[in-house]
């Protein structure tokens, strides 16, 4: 079958089949050769492909959220029973900064502006 183009000529259509006739023997078995070749489960845990975990797959996301949540709470618990600065101080494990609380409170703010002109 041909098609015209703009100008009104014929213009023959390509109908050549897109895979050959005869099958290539190489590609007979490609998917039986890489599926014999394919990484076990470990290695692509080991390089974050997979995730560690062996729930279902509709569970994962929740159970990330959870240990999300687990850390936090460690952490926290953490933070609350660590000693205060003063005792800190008097045990000789912190020097007392001399500054007063205006001058810590300026350099705090020269120092965000400087993060917002240059980031920004």
């Amino acid at each position: 079958m041909a098609e015209k183009d703009i100008a009104g000529g014929n213009v023959p259509i390509d109908e050549t089949p897109i895979s050959p006739n005869r099958p290539d023997p190489a590609r007979k078995n490609s998917l039986e050769n890489h599926l014999m070749h394919r990484p076990d489960r470990q290695e692509l845990v080991e390089k974050n492909i997979l995730p560690a975990s062996m729930a279902a797959p509709g569970l994962q996301a929740q159970q990330k959220e959870l240990e999300k949540n687990m850390r936090a709470d460690s952490l926290n618990e953490k933070i609350s029973h660590r000693p205060a600065p003063e005792a800190l101080i008097k045990d000789g494990l912190l020097r007392e900064d001399p500054r007063s609380p205006e001058e810590k409170y300026e350099e705090a703010i020269e120092e965000e502006y400087a993060k917002r002109e240059g980031g920004a």
